[in-house]
């Protein structure tokens, strides 16, 4: 049986509409689609009218300007409600559904807000609490997936012969390796001032330190075979991120050329895709990024195509085309460190569109739901606690059909006195995820 294609009527093209029809329609709803700016070429096909002109029989939406517009505006945001869910750009009288699900779909997921003048936090990233999802209350909710869904209920009762593709939800785990070791693989001029502080304290530590790099005992901040572990035993997909960065205030990451550093990336890249980590300075700087992205391409013997910035300093849309020019094809940034949720307002991965460019960008995203610093660190959450917001998360998620990832780092995972019960928490999330 030939599926019917779905045509948008749209007075203007826009390669806005374009992108936006094609992961609303295309990617949730599965659905086989057309914009056409010829009214001849509607014909008896099922049809949405974006426009203010008549056609009879068409499903209306009443369009927003958003989408013919060039580069950024400040625009009003006022929120209203639908089936339930918060929604803004509402319409005017004679459409079908009381808003633009497209225009307000594209303002979320291009993150258009970040192109804005806004108050940025002390490492310049966007606040959660500068969105609009998070003033309003929806920041817990994939409101994109949940719109696509009553759209697509509303669609059928006009055109009853469309189908609708189901989607499966998903669970990836992902593991930023900011510091994987306490002791190993540092450079000796930073070992010796380690060693010497910790004298000078009276610290124990001076002795595993030094124990450690004699490879007497074990590394304190080693659970990789832990994590492994529980990946094998959960059957959940993965992957790890490594920063090759130089050694500075906010990165602590041992040499690159450190021999136990480049056999840990190593073991686990021959089991799981591994990804950079560009350092704090790189998200601003193309020329560190590219020097590090060399580095551990080196290490690997392979291609590296994903990434994450080291601190989720992600500054759109030159962290994206600074990604894109160096051969990443699938960034893991998208999301808030000082919020859990959905910053783009949806649970699935997505081609970047650059608002401010107007253009698509080769360069999937693949937005994270929760980090464990966020509810520990920024929140100040207990475990108890934060597993009922992971749960929540983990729920939202599969009602949407959408893939939900967490951001784990290996010293959280320690059972350390400072995290405490958190691998209780880690192992419920790889169960509840499974099941």
């Amino acid at each position: 049986m030939t599926l019917p294609r779905i045509k948008i009527f749209s007075r203007t093209a826009s390669g806005r509409l374009d992108y936006i029809a094609g992961i609303i329609l295309g990617d949730i709803l599965g659905l086989q689609w057309e914009v056409v700016t010829d009214r001849r070429r509607v014909g008896k096909s099922p049809a949405i009218n974006y426009s203010s002109t008549t056609i009879p029989g068409a499903f209306r939406i009443n369009p927003d300007t958003l989408l013919f517009e060039n580069g950024i505006r400040r625009r009003d945001v006022v929120m209203s409600s639908w089936q339930g869910l918060p929604v803004f750009f509402t319409s005017g009288e004679g459409g079908e559904i009381p808003f633009d699900i497209f225009a307000a779909s594209f303002y979320l997921i291009t993150r258009y807000e970040e192109y804005l003048p806004h108050n940025a936090d002390e490492h310049g990233r966007f606040r959660a609490s500068s969105s609009i999802a998070c003033k309003n209350g929806f920041l817990d909710k994939p409101v994109i997936d949940l719109w696509a869904r009553q759209f697509a209920r509303v669609l059928l009762r006009k055109f009853p012969n469309l189908v609708f593709r189901r989607n499966e939800f998903r669970a990836m785990l992902t593991i930023d390796s900011d510091q994987p070791f306490a002791y190993l693989g540092k450079n000796f001029i930073v070992s010796m001032g380690g060693f010497i502080r910790d004298v000078a304290d009276r610290k124990k530590d001076a002795s595993d330190r030094f124990r450690v790099t004699r490879h007497e005992i074990r590394d304190p901040f080693e659970v990789y075979d832990y994590i492994l572990d529980r990946i094998t035993a959960s059957g959940t997909e993965a992957r790890f991120f490594f920063p090759t960065a130089d050694h500075s205030r906010f990165d602590k990451n041992p040499s690159w050329n450190s021999g136990e550093y480049r056999d840990l990336i190593k073991k686990i890249s021959s089991k799981y895709e591994c990804g950079i980590h560009p350092s704090y300075y790189a998200a601003e700087k193309p020329e560190l990024l590219r020097k590090e992205l060399a580095r551990l391409k080196k290490i690997t013997g392979t291609d590296i195509r994903s990434g994450r910035f080291h601190f989720l300093r992600l500054f759109i849309p030159r962290s994206y085309r600074n990604l894109m020019r160096c051969g990443i094809t699938e960034d893991y940034t998208m999301g808030y460190p000082d919020e859990p949720g959905f910053r783009a307002g949806i649970a699935r991965p997505f081609f970047f569109y650059d608002a401010e460019g107007d253009e698509q960008l080769q360069i999937k995203i693949f937005p994270l739901q929760v980090m464990d610093a966020t509810l520990y660190q920024y929140r100040k959450l207990d475990p108890e606690t934060a597993g009922r917001v992971i749960s929540g998360l983990i729920a939202e998620t599969r009602k949407a059909g959408g893939i939900f990832i967490s951001l784990w780092h290996n010293t959280s995972l320690l059972e350390s006195a400072e995290w405490k019960g958190w691998r209780t928490i880690f192992e419920n999330m790889l169960e509840e995820q499974r099941t």
